[in-house]
């Protein structure tokens, strides 16, 4: 083969996480895996979705998105644990370290997923499948939890072969094997092809992959648009992207957050949507970039969902602004129906070498502002997220720093928690 792409992908990740660290640190004696059971967020929250399930879990009809509530309709003995982001980045490391030592060339395409180039040092390790099977037993081993491993010349096809038969199998999707192996599966397990491609596929009688990739792509340019060309060619194995080392650019940062009760006034929109510039403004300025565009989100208590966005006169990171045209577009967006979830994103980026244009009828410092801000960044990346708080959130339910991972998925309090 020209090119020799793996890609790994962990088995049930954060439940496999959870179980592996309850057995070798937590004196736990059930694993997990074997049981019923699921990752699930705070009902209380209103965080109360399946976040990763067990396979006996799946054997209930249990997915991944649906609420804890669904969940236990399917199986009233479905032990769930909760979330815990901070062993999940720990854990998702040392999976990453693992891989750099086969390949200096690492994609890490989510917390529990990577792409790896192997054309290069392959050979260093043995036949590709080989390899392979290296690597996942090397983590098996040595981190105790299970992956899948795809191998193809490309990473779409790698990322297909991943996804079959789990858990702790290496699977080839060679070009030559496309027909036998991948064109009889549902059009919905391609890549790229989400529910509403797949309805629309299955209204003109496409629904395997293999009828897709006989299909005339002009037909499907001319109903699906450039979508109908992409997935044409990945049902026929055509991906010419590259695994990159560093990842691309942001085109945009934002945060959001789902209230735990409902927000009817103004005051309390406020708060949220400062809280959520804080966490907005600090990742803008750890990238050294500023920001031209600002838009918020809201979603009602009946799931509706609006958005508003603005282009600023000059480009930012002063957290002070981004909340002020938050607010802006909140009053000109919200119909004051009670909200359940806020957010703010920002996009067009621009490099962090712009110089303000100052007026005699400025009513703001805006270079204070900017030093304001990059002093508070470094007292909180140094003495904690809460050791620098605006007085506005003393006493108040809303977090300072909201949006994003949650505090309450961030870590948990197993002195409170019941392990088997």
């Amino acid at each position: 083969m020209k090119n020799i792409i793996f890609h790994i992908d962990v088995n049930s990740a954060f439940l496999s996480w959870e179980a592996v660290y309850r057995l070798a640190h937590k004196g736990g004696k059930q694993d997990l895996r074997e049981i019923p059971s699921a990752v699930g967020g705070d009902m209380a929250m209103r965080h109360g979705i399946i976040l990763a399930k067990s396979g006996p879990a799946k054997k209930y009809g249990i997915k991944t998105g649906e609420t804890i509530l669904e969940a236990k309709r399917k199986c009233p003995n479905l032990v769930l644990v909760p979330p815990n982001y901070g062993l999940y980045e720990k854990c998702s490391t040392a999976f990453m370290n693992i891989l750099r030592e086969y390949s200096d060339i690492v994609e890490q395409y989510s917390i529990d997923e990577a792409f790896v180039d192997m054309t290069a040092s392959c050979h260093l390790f043995g036949e590709p499948v080989e390899v392979a099977e290296q690597i996942k037993n090397h983590i098996r081993e040595k981190l105790g939890f299970t992956v899948n491993i795809g191998v193809s010349c490309n990473k779409l096809l790698a990322k297909m072969a991943s996804d079959f038969r789990k858990p702790d199998m290496v699977h080839t999707l060679y070009p030559e094997e496309i027909q036998e192996k991948m064109w009889p599966l549902p059009v919905s397990d391609l890549f790229f092809v989400g529910r509403a491609t797949t309805k629309k596929l299955f209204d003109m009688g496409i629904k395997t992959i293999g009828e897709l990739a006989t299909a005339d792509p002009a037909w499907l340019r001319s109903i699906l648009k450039k979508h109908g060309e992409v997935i044409w060619g990945f049902a026929n194995g055509i991906d010419v992207s590259p695994v990159l080392e560093k990842p691309p650019a942001n085109k945009g940062y934002g945060n959001s957050t789902t209230t735990p009760y409902d927000v009817t006034d103004m005051e309390t929109a406020d708060k949220v949507f400062l809280a959520l510039a804080e966490t907005v403004g600090n990742r803008i300025r750890e990238e050294g970039v500023k920001i031209e565009v600002v838009s918020v989100g809201i979603k009602y208590s009946d799931l509706s969902y609006v958005s508003h966005q603005k282009v600023l006169q000059t480009s930012t990171d002063i957290t002070w602004e981004i909340y002020q045209a938050a607010c802006s577009l909140f009053l000109e967006l919200w119909n004051h129906k009670p909200i359940r979830h806020l957010g703010i994103h920002t996009s067009r980026i621009k490099n962090d070498d712009f110089f303000r244009q100052t007026s005699f009828f400025d009513e703001i410092d805006y270079e204070k502002m900017e030093k304001m801000d990059k002093t508070v960044d470094a007292l909180r990346k140094r003495f904690g997220m809460d050791s620098v708080m605006r007085a506005a959130f003393i006493k108040q339910p809303i977090d300072h720093m909201s949006g994003g991972i949650s505090r309450e998925k961030r870590t948990v309090d197993y002195d409170r928690v019941t392990i088997d």
